[in-house]
Formats: structure tokens, C-alpha cells, sequence
């Protein structure tokens, strides 16, 4: 599975907290069920590499990646925790040099023209533009498509139901990544099949023009 591959699953890649592990598995079982079989899972609580490590081995079918990477370790520790793809906020230096060495595919964080195509003098033509709605938005993004035109974007941050079309219409974008399909209050009150009902929508969103 190629970088391409991770972001044709879903028109909506869910961006996810998981605060206790328990809930790891029922919330991708939720997200499956609704149509959306991928899974970005934030390093950004104590229990995330416990729930990625859950997801792969329960619910197989549900591509899990690890989100927030933050350095080389973080990439190796979620690897070898189960992730199947990696999604990094920024590209520093670092993480350029070691991606070469990595098992799973990366999306790297841009934010900026220069920013892409340093990322992309480092091999690397699929990105995640961060953060899309701060940085731009839809019309900022749009606009790298003729300049830079073998970049391929999935844009977070900001996005929503009420602009997710905006940013689905654009050549360059495979999808996107958005927090939406998983609010926390839903999963603190393990409200499963609200979850499955914002994952079917999600997945009705390809195609969108």
C-alpha cells in the first residue's frame, strides 16, 4: 500500500483523540460500518500506541495510521505498534531523512508552496496541507495546483461539513482529514452508532462536485 492508495480510501480521513484504549476498537468498528475504512489516530494521548496496536489486530480491515508524528521515534514506535501509514503536521529535516527508512507510507505536513516543494525535492509528492483553513484555505490550496502540479494534498485543519465540498472540488486533493466524524463527547459517551451515522455521510462525500 503506497501513500496514494491510503488516501483513495475515504473522501474524509477521521482524525481521532482516543483518550481510554477500550474504545479504540468499537470506534473503528463505528467508523467501518459507516462506510469509512481508515483511520488516523493521533499521538496525542498516553494510550495511543496501545489503541493503534488494538485496531490493527481487531478490526484488520480498518487502515490505521499514527498522527502527530512528531520525530523518528514516534514514527518507529507506531510502526511497530501496528500503524500503516504515518501523517506528520510539519516535514522538518529529520523526519525527511529517516522517512526513507520507513516501512509505511508518510504524508508530510505543509503549509506553504516552499514548504511543498522542499518536501518534494525530498521524494515525497503526497502531503498533508496544514492548517488548511489557517493557511488559506480551499482558495490557497487551488491556486499550487498549476505551479506545482504532480502534488497530491490532504488537507486538515478547520475543516468541517460546512467547506469540506470546497476542498473535495480541487484537483489536487485526494481527500481530507477532519475531526468531525468522531467529536469527543460522542466517543466519551460511547454513542457508537452516532459515529457510523457521520461515517456514512463522510463516505457519501466522494465524487462531490
Amino acid at each position: 500500500m503506497n501513500t496514494l492508495d491510503v488516501m483513495g480510501i475515504s473522501p474524509v480521513v477521521p482524525v481521532v483523540v482516543v483518550e481510554q484504549v477500550e474504545d479504540a476498537v468499537p470506534l473503528a468498528k463505528a467508523l467501518r460500518d459507516g462506510g469509512v475504512s481508515v483511520i488516523e489516530l493521533t499521538l496525542r494521548s498516553d494510550v495511543a500506541l496501545a489503541a493503534i496496536a488494538a485496531i490493527a489486530a481487531e478490526v484488520p480491515e480498518v487502515v490505521v495510521g499514527a498522527g502527530t508524528v512528531l520525530s523518528p521515534r514516534d514514527a518507529e514506535s507506531s510502526i511497530a505498534a501496528g500503524a500503516r501509514f504515518l501523517v506528520s503536521p510539519g516535514s522538518p529535516r529529520d523526519l525527511l531523512d529517516a522517512a526513507h527508512g520507513w516501512s509505511v507510507p508518510w504524508l508530510p505536513g505543509v503549509s506553504t508552496a516552499t514548504e511543498a516543494m522542499n518536501v518534494a525535492d525530498a521524494g515525497h509528492t503526497e502531503m498533508k496541507f496544514f492548517p488548511a483553513a489557517y493557511s488559506g484555505g480551499a482558495a490557497a490550496l487551488g491556486a499550487l495546483a498549476d505551479p506545482l502540479p504532480n502534488l497530491t494534498f490532504c488537507p486538515t485543519g478547520g475543516i468541517s461539513p460546512a467547506n469540506v465540498a470546497d476542498y473535495l472540488r480541487l484537483a489536487n486533493v485526494a481527500c481530507v482529514g477532519g475531526s468531525w466524524l468522531t467529536p469527543r463527547k460522542m466517543v466519551s459517551e460511547r454513542n457508537w452508532s452516532a459515529i457510523t451515522d457521520l461515517a456514512r455521510v463522510a463516505s457519501a462525500l466522494r465524487g462531490v462536485d
